[in-house]
């Protein structure tokens, strides 16, 4: 009798230490890739994850398997996230939402929606933040009214999910979009009014879909104003060909970060004014350096530069930016366009191409409407079949080459 106590707390004793070991590398694992994808080394988060998939398949918590696919998304590697989901989690995703919103957000984060749609469907129980994973992939997608219908269905969404409805609604810009949008910020708890996230995409919504008074009313009610509200404001006033209203918002700022710059450029550009390329001049003058490594800010200065009519400085700048972008050749090149110097685009096309950057649908709309002004038939010819295939597909391409092949008749 003795023995087979004896026996059987030994026996218990080694599975309590086999299962706590388990419980303590599965930590350490996690912690591990964890720290690996906090500095953006996916691929080494997933070489960790691998060696010890061969030795423990099976026994993941579900913090590893989210740091797996956490991996897989940022890397846009679909079949190594499907074949996580085939082979270790499969049988978990109907009860496990902490992995199954991990999927959710892989396989739409890679365009996959019939994949999502399918897991979604088939989980038993779920949550805000399931729901939240599948508007969220609709909006990024833009299949923004499958957010809405899905926002439709939670019977008391968060801070979260109404967030990203006013996201949806803004995508949407429609009348309706803008009735669910007044119908749904009405009935809100008043304590989501003081979070700032909710009323700069509330701001946004109602710009877009083309209520300014309304969005200027709540934005002068508001005590609290913080950056991404004036930034919702000032990006629907130059939506909205109110170009000035943003300037004059521009200058409440005590302290501009780089987006609310590039705001700035983009509301002087549409303006194009003598008065406009003063401002643009005396504030590209005064940014911090840092902010001169932001390829977007400068290719909005390059945009505001030529529109205002300073060709020769934006040039200058253009010239010395040592790490030049398809949007600041854009800029350029549109820019030139505008001002007639026509050759010039195809002479920056043709640096494209030496500097091995690929062009894109604004590249090549702008080098055809320089080819339609210049009218050389043999030219416009040999450059046209430098474009790929798959760019005459889109509209905006197509309409360009019909004005470009009505020049030669």
């Amino acid at each position: 009798m003795l023995t087979k106590i004896l026996k059987y707390y030994s026996s218990s004793l080694v599975v309590s230490v086999k299962r706590s070991v388990t419980i303590q590398s599965n930590f350490h694992l996690s912690t591990q890739m964890k720290l690996l994808n906090d500095n953006k080394q996916f691929k080494k988060a997933l070489a960790l994850f691998d060696k010890h998939t061969k030795n423990n398949a099976g026994i993941f918590s579900s913090s590893i398997i989210t740091q797996a696919l956490k991996a897989c998304t940022h890397l846009r590697d679909l079949e190594r996230g499907k074949t996580i989901h085939r082979h270790l989690i499969s049988s978990r995703t109907k009860n496990d939402l902490y992995t199954t919103t991990s999927l959710i957000h892989l396989y739409m984060q890679c365009n996959d929606i019939q994949s999502a749609e399918l897991l979604f469907n088939t989980t038993t129980t779920k949550n805000v933040t399931i729901y939240g994973a599948m508007m969220k992939g609709y909006i990024k997608n833009k299949q923004a009214k499958k957010a809405v219908d899905l926002f439709n269905q939670i019977e008391t969404p968060n801070e979260i999910i109404i967030n990203l409805l006013f996201n949806a609604c803004a995508q949407l810009g429609t009348l309706e979009a803008l009735n669910l949008v007044k119908k749904v910020s009405n009935a809100i708890p008043k304590s989501f009014h003081s979070n700032s996230i909710l009323m700069a995409s509330l701001l946004d919504a109602l710009m877009k879909c083309g209520d300014i008074e309304h969005a200027e009313s709540l934005f002068d009610k508001s005590k609290n104003k913080v950056l991404t509200m004036y930034g919702a404001m000032m990006k629907g006033y130059v939506q909205n060909d109110q170009a000035k209203k943003a300037i004059d918002l521009f200058n409440q700022i005590v302290k501009p970060d780089e987006i609310i710059i590039n705001l700035f450029f983009n509301a002087c550009a549409q303006l194009r004014t003598l008065e406009a390329l003063n401002l643009v001049n005396k504030i590209s003058n005064e940014i911090p350096k840092s902010f001169r490594s932001n390829p977007l800010l400068i290719a909005s200065l390059l945009d505001a530069l030529m529109k205002c009519g300073d060709i020769q400085q934006a040039e200058s700048l253009f010239d010395k930016t040592t790490n030049k972008t398809i949007e600041m050749y854009g800029a350029m090149m549109n820019g030139f366009n505008l001002k007639n110097n026509l050759f010039k685009t195809l002479n920056l096309f043709n640096k494209m191409k030496v500097d091995n950057i690929k062009g894109n649908i604004i590249i090549f709309h702008c080098v055809i409407r320089a080819l339609s002004q210049i009218a050389d038939y043999k030219l416009s010819q040999s450059i046209i079949k430098q474009i790929p295939n798959y760019f005459f597909v889109n509209n905006h391409i197509q309409y360009a080459l019909i004005d470009m092949w009505v020049m030669f008749k």
